[in-house]
């Protein structure tokens, strides 16, 4: 729907990021002067770096500036029939696959036309990835709830993501860090799934799987607290719409 008006319709999921990518790639790479661990990394190599970062953070700002307005914006679900409405963040987050989906395509043919390959560990990456789903579900429960009550959650987050990209690993790599920044970066629940894209995808490195885990139980952990506070204030959904 949001495309249905338009005259390039669903292409714009494709042209949009592309188009960001560029800017980026000129911005970090020949304004800024920003090296990631390979001195002598060409464009594609350098963009593909930044992509990978930047479809994962697409996804989660989506879905997370969304997320505040998503029981708001069905009143007539709440308040006139039987709906579970616990299943809106989850339409929600199938929503904002979708451009997570068209930007693992778009990765994967840059990889193979540009260098050639894509390696073998690229077949780990959806796993990579999974820990998110239980990670955005719990924020999208907590700040769908918090937003039917307080209607300035939305700016909030709003500023957060604006912020957000800029303090997680999309245009730099955790290392480049000071060793005492790095301890507060992987408090970033992107950090870790962005860092093993760029492992397996286009170093063919496997997952670490400790890190993975770590990544798995915040994502357990916020999904858990978010259904339990969903739960908590859903009832007095129909009273303040």
């Amino acid at each position: 729907m949001r495309y249905r008006q338009s005259w390039l319709g669903m292409f714009w999921v494709v042209l949009m990021p592309l188009a960001m990518l560029a800017v980026y790639t000129l911005v970090f790479k020949h304004i800024f002067q920003v090296r990631w661990s390979m001195p002598n990394e060409g464009e594609l190599a350098f963009a593909l770096r930044i992509y990978a970062g930047l479809a994962l953070f697409t996804f989660f700002a989506e879905y997370a500036n969304r997320a505040p307005t998503m029981v708001t914006e069905q009143p007539y679900l709440i308040k006139k029939v039987l709906f579970p409405v616990e299943i809106l963040p989850w339409v929600g987050l199938l929503s904002a696959s979708i451009g997570l989906l068209v930007a693992t395509v778009t990765l994967l043919l840059l990889s193979l036309f540009g260098r050639g390959y894509v390696p073998i560990s690229a077949v780990t990456l959806w796993v990579v990835w999974f820990p998110l789903l239980p990670f955005c579900l719990g924020l999208g429960w907590a700040l769908s709830a918090i937003g039917t009550y307080v209607r300035d959650v939305s700016q909030v987050v709003s500023m957060v993501m604006s912020a957000l990209i800029f303090v997680s690993p999309v245009f730099f790599p955790v290392e480049a860090l000071p060793k005492a920044a790095q301890d507060w970066m992987w408090m970033n629940p992107l950090a870790i799934p962005m860092t093993q894209t760029r492992l397996v995808l286009l170093d063919g490195i496997w997952p670490d799987w400790s890190a993975w885990s770590v990544s798995m139980l915040t994502g357990a952990a916020t999904a858990l607290a978010g259904a339990w506070l969903f739960n908590r204030l859903k009832v007095g959904f129909a009273d303040v719409l």
